[in-house]
């Protein structure tokens, strides 16, 4: 008999045609689905098989009595190849195609059990006596348990993990001092990526023996996470104003990765001497940017407070001693003064007012600053005052629907506010600060005071108002120059009727 032959009779007898054209489908399933471990496992026990059927038909065609050794072996690669090509059509084909996915690591506890069974039964049938083999396995069960205790703890540790699904894939946790994302459970340990681009092996051992905690999830709920932005202002403030003003800052501001609701909140933790102890929370929805959210949200809080004239505490073992001559705050005071007079003259909105005017105004503004993607002033709002840029970029946009668009810039210097000033009608625009701006707001009631003893100015500052409204209309309904221009001419005389009524000249 050829070798040929003997081969194709150990073949048939092995059921090997059946069992390469399974490994073939298992090897095409692996490669066109979305997990291909073990792929060399299969493929090295599908060539073991091949090559212990080469070894036994040669040593069958030249009659030698090592042939049915072989033969034994062969089947048991066979058996082995065939649990693994079959595991896989079921849990990469049949299974994923279905929608239903199991851990890998119980994957892997199924195809290994089913593998030693099926080896047994192949040897068996092969014709192998395994009563020493069954016998000797006991013994080596006992060394290898007590050796690998550790090992075995973090398998089942892992397959636990795995069954109860209290950790998942993708969880951010808390173990002792390190917290990152979870990104995978294997048999010994479970890989944890920090935000510090780190990636901890924990062994699976060390999480069922230790608190876990599990950032963010909440039954029922989306995930976030609450954090505290915490900060201190001396007793010169009020509470319910510290508490305002920084609630202000950030509900409604739409902030990347700030959840809306629940709605941020303010709370005066503790009662110190000189200070109280105040938290901004808030909801955090991208666990993997907290400082930077932080940061974001700690801005807006600062900003507000300068906006609200409440100044952060000063630590009481800081003690700072000026002396300054008497005529010191006068002169500071001036040159406030000065500056804001300065910031008044530069834009073309004032510049019919005179010296004392400008004075007065120029003690009526209060200072105002914005961090850069902070909302001004927003389209629908009713505030009765303006605001004057001194430095910094804003954008100007008009909202119709759900949809925004952007119909101007104003960089310093630069005045915006004025309908709202002098008709108190609410805003037509919302105002969002591109860089960090610097401002002032004016109030009506001090500017009412200026146009009351100079009716005369109405006029003027209504041709101004009459522009500005003429462009924004222009811009949100495309209208052309002629269009505009009648527009223009209707709304100014209107709007000096509606300033005079508003400012009570009349």
């Amino acid at each position: 008999m050829s070798f040929f032959e003997a081969l194709w009779l150990e073949a048939r007898a092995a059921h090997t045609p059946w069992l390469l054209a399974l490994c073939a489908l298992a090897l095409l399933v692996r490669r066109l689905g979305p997990q291909q471990h073990r792929l060399r496992v299969l493929s090295f026990w599908a060539s073991a098989h091949v090559v212990a059927l080469c070894v036994d038909a040669a040593l069958r065609t030249s009659e030698l009595s090592a042939g049915n050794e072989f033969r034994t072996v062969a089947w048991v690669f066979g058996a082995v190849t065939f649990v693994g090509a079959g595991m896989s059509v079921l849990f990469d084909g049949m299974m994923a195609r279905a929608g239903v996915a199991l851990p890998r690591i119980v994957e892997d506890v199924l195809v290994g059990l089913l593998s030693v069974l099926a080896a047994v039964t192949a040897a068996s049938r092969a014709g192998a006596n395994l009563s020493g083999i069954i016998a000797t396995s006991a013994v080596i069960t006992a060394v290898l348990g007590f050796s690998l205790q550790d090992v075995i703890g973090n398998v089942a540790s892992g397959l636990a993990l795995q069954l109860d699904t209290s950790i998942n894939v993708d969880d951010w946790i808390k173990v002792n001092d390190l917290t990152g994302r979870v990104v995978e459970v294997s048999w010994r340990y479970t890989a944890i990526e920090t935000r510090n681009w780190e990636t901890v092996l924990v062994p699976n051992l060390t999480l069922l023996r230790n608190p876990v905690v599990v950032l963010g999830r909440r039954r029922g709920q989306p995930r976030l996470w609450r954090r505290w932005v915490h900060f201190h202002v001396d007793w010169h403030h009020q509470p319910s104003d510290v508490i305002e003003a920084a609630q202000s800052a950030v509900r409604g501001a739409e902030l990347a990765r700030v959840a809306d609701d629940p709605p941020p909140s303010c709370v005066l933790l503790d009662m110190a001497d000189t200070y109280g102890k105040y938290a901004l929370r808030y909801w955090l929805t991208d666990l993997a940017a907290d400082d930077l959210t932080d940061s974001d949200v700690r801005t807006r809080v600062y900003f507000a407070l300068q906006r609200a004239d409440i100044k952060l505490a000063t630590p009481s073992h800081s003690v700072t001693v000026a002396q300054e001559a008497p005529e010191a705050p006068q002169a500071k005071t001036a040159r406030q003064t000065e500056r804001r007079k300065e910031a008044l003259k530069a834009v073309g909105f004032f510049n019919t007012l005179e010296e004392p005017e400008f004075d007065e105004l120029a003690r009526a503004l209060r200072y105002a600053p914005f961090a850069a993607g902070e909302v001004i002033t927003r389209q629908g709002a009713e505030a009765h005052w303006l605001y004057l840029i001194e430095d910094g970029t804003a954008a100007v946009q008009v909202r119709e629907g759900a949809s925004a668009r952007e119909v101007a810039r104003l960089a310093a210097p630069a005045v915006f506010g004025e309908m709202s000033l002098l008709t108190g009608a609410p805003r037509a625009a919302t105002v969002t600060a591109v860089t960090d701006v610097e401002c002032f707001r004016l109030d009506s009631s001090a500017f009412q005071r200026v146009v009351a003893r100079r009716p005369e100015l109405a006029a003027h500052f209504a041709e101004m108002l009459a522009t500005r409204s003429a462009g924004l209309q222009a811009a949100r309904e495309g209208l052309d120059a002629e269009s505009a221009q009648r527009g223009r001419d209707v709304t100014e005389r209107d709007l000096i009727q509606r300033i005079r009524t508003f400012l009570r000249l009349e």
